[in-house]
């Protein structure tokens, strides 16, 4: 069962074996696009979040040339 191959660690009866290189890289790859997409989520939403403006207000000035008509 499972082979005997490879680098392993045995600690107080638990073996444990080590990961593949891709499987570490991959890992650190996901790690990072998950923390971009948190702190990009934490610009847009922020302030919301925290009480420092309500969502109802608007986006900044995105009058797109409508003039007075709105």
């Amino acid at each position: 069962m499972g082979g005997g191959h490879g680098g392993n660690t045995t600690y107080k009866g638990v073996t444990l074996h080590h990961p593949k290189r891709w499987h570490t890289v991959t890992g650190k790859g996901l790690c990072a696009v998950m923390w971009f997409w948190v702190l990009y989520r934490a610009k847009q939403d922020g302030p919301v979040v925290l009480g420092w403006r309500h969502p109802w207000e608007g986006h900044d000035d995105h009058s797109h040339g409508h003039g007075d008509k709105h």
